[in-house]
């Protein structure tokens, strides 16, 4: 798998253009061409925050490009992951999720098993402890998932607990 590296930021942020680059160049070196449903496909990809299903991509895609398919929304997305532009994740709900991937970026996540919001983080004391961990039982880590899974206020049945998925999509 390739991947993408710091060129694909402006800012700090990601732009759909800086990440187009790699889609086009990874289409030309296998012989692939590029489809207005494809397109859809990837702009939808592209224009995502956080963790997208098949399933919502799918919808996104069809904003764009009424005629695109669930099979073609598959097939597209595992191009992606070839091309190190898609990362998949399972968080326990047996569904496949994707985030686009970017080299030498790295987040974990925490995710509430009862309304599977997501939420990433980073923590450099955890990253070292892992590294320390690895080194005393003779490892290199080359890659790593580190996912914690616990229930937000409103789950555990805290009076007035937020829930971070009602939250979220209240204010989308």
């Amino acid at each position: 798998m390739e991947s993408i590296g710091r060129e694909a930021f402006v800012g700090g942020k990601q732009t759909e253009d800086t990440l187009k680059e790699p889609w086009r160049t990874y289409l030309r070196r296998k012989g692939l061409k590029t489809t207005l449903q494809r397109e859809a496909i990837v702009d939808a990809f592209l224009e995502s925050q956080g963790h997208v299903g098949l399933e919502d991509l799918l919808s996104r895609a069809r904003e764009k490009n009424p005629g695109v398919g669930l099979a073609t929304v598959y097939r597209t997305v595992k191009l992606l992951e070839e091309a190190g532009i898609a990362a998949s994740r399972q968080f326990g709900s047996g569904q496949t999720l994707y985030e686009i991937a970017v080299d030498g970026e790295h987040h974990d996540h925490i995710i509430c098993k009862d309304c599977g919001y997501i939420v990433e983080f980073e923590n450099d004391e955890i990253e070292a402890l892992q590294e320390r961990i690895a080194k005393r039982q003779g490892f290199v880590i080359v890659n790593h998932r580190h996912e914690l899974f616990g229930l937000c206020e409103k789950a555990r049945g805290i009076q007035g607990g937020a829930c971070p998925a009602e939250r979220a999509r209240s204010e989308g």
